[in-house]
């Protein structure tokens, strides 16, 4: 399976094949984007503050502010399965809604918040959900577009947003709907069936909606030079959804880096008398900025402002009046600690038979989070000091530690069926359909597997006692038939921590028949980004989830947190959190779900666990945040820029300190011939770096006569995809241990194993590492050379057609 999303081509139909082509698509445009010179900031006063609409700014989208922001070099978001088909349905004439449901009327509030964009300013919309943030943009994007027309200046604007799902939503419910009319509007994710270059799209459309990290790739090619890539200064206006992820780390800070480096250049650039480089201007988008994990009010104001500079805004503002808000009665129920749970009794005596197999001595209790971040970290030692034992150990006990939080949780048969399914994996990967080929079973691995199979009747036994799961449920039951039974009409959400919960709790909930008498019907949905233990859904399936839900069809989502940020979902009149706290921006987020009225938001929590405390602190954090929101809008107009250009300065000579170090590591310019590859499993020598080739960007392959010789091949349903030019029907893994290495791809008729680096040690020089992406291995490899492998390919098979002749 491939481990990053295709950005080179996507789909675009052409206006000829749209049933109704968008207006500005029968005039010809200008294709040097030329835009408008920037604005003269004012002479302020030093008594100006931010809620000062009259004033200009050096921080806006003129190019004349200083400008910096934090970086680092891990662009990854949060996406679905690279290569993975959107759906596109374009609006059609059929679908064109009248003029006057055309007609975007914001209420007064939104008009408040976007008066300062409608003024060319670079603005952070503060909004809770449901209160029209998207909206808004909408508007401030037709406004933009009119504004550049009758200026006959060229406008572009970019959307980006940070999940794929989003992409179309944004485009059918909000931009496609009002905008598709009257502009050429096109959505981008993925790769497709037609394939023509993203430039291609930016140049043939007025306003694009795309994943974050389609646009930072193609403005990496641009800055190389490349011809399929773009700049900045090709839009006039960018969108960014969920801004408050625009932080250190994050590919929206990526771009923005991009973005303040040019303001900077620009300035230069007008000190020496020469025209700056057009820039867009900048609108954010955030139910909750958050604190940042501030503990004072002045660590949380320091994280608004960090914000605000990381986006260069001129404010952040926010709804000061009560219209539009809506804030669901909340009530915390605590769950009793069970007094008896000889099942995980059980489990801890089969881990603790391994902690001593292997030596090892934790210091934290089973079951927790803090059991599994050690016990991570003791496979990943193990893993690079070749220490088989200890790994695969280390890998088992955390089986057992996610099964004990699963009974925690949900059933515990729940828990019982995840590990036999683990175990039942492991054991097939262990079996070969090649005799001569026999895989090798080491005594920890005979240990571990006897291990499971003389526990196994007891916990099936105890699994089968109901006196002894957990009270959570319970009061989960208790709350969902409350709800239904008391409400005309009920629709929920219920938010967890993991996919395999998710999928459990729906099981449990559709094999219950109380609930079936008063009418639920439930299903779940959870994220598409690939995992091992749970099949991700597919963007299609969750459209379709959300279609259902939003028809009445399903009354009851059990979702984990894909659910809680960005996508729209029907109005719910009752929101749970079930055992599920991480910051005050997923507590704000997930409660904003409860937009109907008279809705309620419950935190489900064992007593004990910590969580209602941690809900506690949220709470605390979000009264934080508001002060220091209201804090920053009031700062004097010159300190606020200062504070600005301070945090900026900070950030980009961090980003250039963060260069040197990697340069200083030397593995960036090294040839990938440094490296080799071991199988994190047995240690068995892979390949060199040298084998390996990129095809598509993405996919890592090593098409060596020496490298097929190493694995075996295995059938594998879940992983089959097929696209334009290749697909992927099979797991590679190791011909000695049996451990899964990667997929194969058919790739325009040659087969090619895909390597996912998660099941490698990299060695370089006498250092080892382990890797979860690829993207985290500073060397670059070779394109992936199809003609040669073509021309092998009809060699090696030049006497079969010979004899076919």
């Amino acid at each position: 399976m491939a481990e990053a999303m295709s950005v080179d081509t996507f789909e675009l139909r052409t206006v000829e094949e749209n049933e109704q082509p968008c207006a500005s698509a029968l005039k010809e445009m200008e294709t040097d984007f030329r835009g408008s010179l920037p604005f003269l900031p004012p002479t302020l006063s030093t008594n100006s503050s931010l809620l000062s609409d009259d004033l200009d700014s050096s921080v806006d989208s003129s190019g004349l502010g200083t400008s910096a922001l934090s970086s680092s070099d891990n662009g990854d978001v949060d996406m679905y399965e690279e290569g993975e088909q959107m759906e596109e349905e374009d609006l059609t004439e059929d679908d064109e809604q009248s003029a006057s449901s055309r007609e975007i009327v914001l209420r007064d509030y939104q008009m408040e918040v976007a008066r300062p964009a409608l003024e060319g300013k670079n603005i952070i919309v503060c909004l809770p959900t449901g209160s029209g943030k998207t909206r808004v943009a909408v508007y401030i994007t037709r406004e933009h577009l009119e504004s550049r027309r009758r200026m006959e200046e060229p406008g572009k604007v970019v959307v980006l947003v940070n999940k794929v799902p989003l992409v179309e939503q944004h485009y059918k419910a909000e931009f496609g709907k009002f905008l598709q009319h009257k502009y050429c509007v096109k959505p981008v994710s993925g790769a497709s069936q037609l394939k023509i270059s993203f430039p291609q799209i930016v140049e043939q459309n007025d306003i694009i909606i795309c994943t974050a990290q389609i646009l930072e790739n193609s403005l990496a090619k641009g800055k190389n030079g490349d011809e399929d890539g773009i700049k900045l200064s090709q839009f006039s206006l960018m969108v960014i959804d969920e801004c408050h992820h625009t932080q250190k780390g994050g590919v929206y800070n990526h771009i923005m880096i991009r973005y303040l480096k040019q303001k900077h250049r620009n300035q230069q650039l007008v000190k020496q008398q020469n025209s700056p480089v057009p820039i867009p201007q900048i609108l954010g988008l955030t139910a909750s900025p958050g604190v940042g994990g501030a503990k004072t009010q002045q660590k949380a104001e320091e994280h608004i402002l960090q914000i605000c500079a990381n986006l260069d805004a001129f404010t952040i503002k926010t709804n000061t009046s009560e219209e539009g808000a809506k804030n669901p009665y909340k009530k915390i129920a605590i769950a009793e600690e069970r007094k008896e749970d000889p099942f995980g009794d059980v489990i801890k005596k089969i881990m603790d038979e391994i902690h001593t197999h292997a030596e090892l001595k934790p210091l934290c209790e089973p079951g927790t989070q803090t059991y599994e971040q050690w016990v991570v970290q003791k496979e990943q030692n193990a893993a690079k000091e070749e220490n088989q034992k200890v790994r695969v150990c280390a890998e088992h006990l955390r089986q057992y530690n996610e099964a004990l939080h699963q009974s925690n949780t949900i059933r515990m048969s729940d828990a019982f069926c995840f590990l036999d399914k683990y175990h039942t994996e492991e054991l097939k990967t262990k079996s070969s359909s090649d005799d001569d080929n026999k895989i090798t079973i080491t005594d920890t691995e005979r240990f571990l597997f006897t291990l499971f199979k003389d526990k196994k009747a007891k916990l099936q036994e105890l699994m089968g006692k109901p006196q002894y799961e957990n009270n959570n449920l319970a009061q989960l039951k208790a709350i969902v038939l409350k709800e239904f039974s008391t409400r005309e009409k009920a629709r929920g959400i219920i938010f967890t921590r993991t996919r395999l919960s998710a999928i459990a709790l729906c099981q449990w909930i559709q094999e219950n028949p109380k609930f079936d008498e008063i009418g639920v019907r439930v299903s779940h949905l959870i994220g598409g980004g690939d995992q091992s233990l749970v099949k991700p859904m597919t963007a299609a399936e969750q459209k379709d989830v959300l279609n259902k839900f939003h028809e009445g069809e399903i009354n009851l989502l059990i979702a984990t947190t894909v659910a809680e940020e960005g996508l729209d979902i029907a109005d719910c009149n009752f929101v749970i959190r079930y055992g599920l706290v991480t910051n005050e921006i997923a507590m704000i987020q997930a409660r904003g779900r409860g937009r109907a009225e008279d809705s309620s938001y419950t935190l489900v929590a064992e007593s004990g666990s910590g969580v209602a405390e941690r809900e506690s602190v949220n709470e605390y954090r979000e009264k934080m945040m508001s002060k220091a929101i209201a804090k920053v809008c009031k700062m004097n107009r010159a300190d606020y820029e200062k504070k600005i250009k301070e945090f900026q300065f900070q950030a980009i000579i961090g980003e250039k300190v963060k260069k040197k170090k990697k340069q200083q590591k030397g593995m960036m310019n090294e040839p990938p011939c440094k490296i080799s590859l071991s199988c994190r499993q047995c240690n068995k020598f892979v390949c060199s770096g040298e084998d390996i080739e990129v095809i598509d960007h993405m996919h890592h392959v090593n098409v060596t006569n020496q490298f097929s010789k190493l694995f075996i091949v295995r059938e594998n349903t879940s992983l089959q995809e097929r696209l334009l030019d290749y697909e992927t029907n099979g797991v590679i893994a190791c011909k000695h241990c049996g451990r899964p290495w990667g997929s194969m791809m058919l790739y325009k008729s040659i087969e090619c194993p895909c390597l996912h680096i998660k099941n490698f040690v990299v060695a370089y020089g006498t250092k080892k590492k382990t890797y979860d992406k690829w993207s985290e291995l500073p060397i670059r490899f070779p394109a992936f050379d199809y003609t040669q492998h073509a021309d092998l390919f009809s060699e090696g098979s030049g006497d079969e057609d010979s004899d076919a002749d």
